[in-house]
C-alpha cells in the first residue's frame, strides 16, 4: 500500500465508501454530492487518488475496498507511531497520558490487551 495518510475530507469520502461498499461509482457520485457537495469530476479525481494508493479499486464501475477500514486505520496508527515516536508504543502511551489522564476503565482495557498479547 502506498501513502496511507488521508486528509480530513479524504477520510470522510473513504468512510463513505467503506460504509456502502460494494458501491456503483454512479451512486458514489450522488453520495459525495449530497454529503460533501462535490461535483462528479471531484469524486472521480479523489477516487482515482485513493485507488492509486491501493486503498480502493474501481472495477467495471463498482467500487470496493482493497483494505478494510480497521486494517487501514491500524496501518495509519502504526505509521504515526513509527514516524513520531520511533516505533515505540510505550513512548506514545506516555505522551498521550501525560496530557489526558486515563480512566480506570481505560487502564483496565490496556491491562487486558497486554494480558492477551502475552498469550
Amino acid at each position: 500500500m502506498g501513502d496511507i495518510k488521508l486528509g480530513v475530507i479524504e477520510a470522510k469520502f473513504a468512510d463513505m465508501i467503506w460504509q456502502n461498499e460494494p458501491v456503483p461509482s454512479s451512486q458514489l457520485v450522488r453520495l459525495a454530492q449530497d454529503a460533501l457537495t462535490w461535483k462528479k469530476s471531484t469524486t472521480y479525481t479523489v477516487l482515482k487518488r485513493l485507488c492509486d494508493r491501493g486503498i480502493f479499486q474501481n472495477q467495471n464501475g463498482i467500487v470496493t475496498a482493497c483494505i478494510s477500514r480497521d486494517a487501514f486505520y491500524a496501518a495509519q496508527s502504526e505509521q504515526f507511531v513509527d514516524e513520531t515516536f520511533g516505533g515505540s508504543l510505550p513512548a506514545f502511551v506516555a505522551a498521550f497520558s501525560s496530557r489526558k489522564k486515563l480512566s480506570e476503565r481505560e487502564i483496565d482495557q490496556l491491562e487486558q490487551l497486554i494480558k492477551e498479547m502475552r498469550r
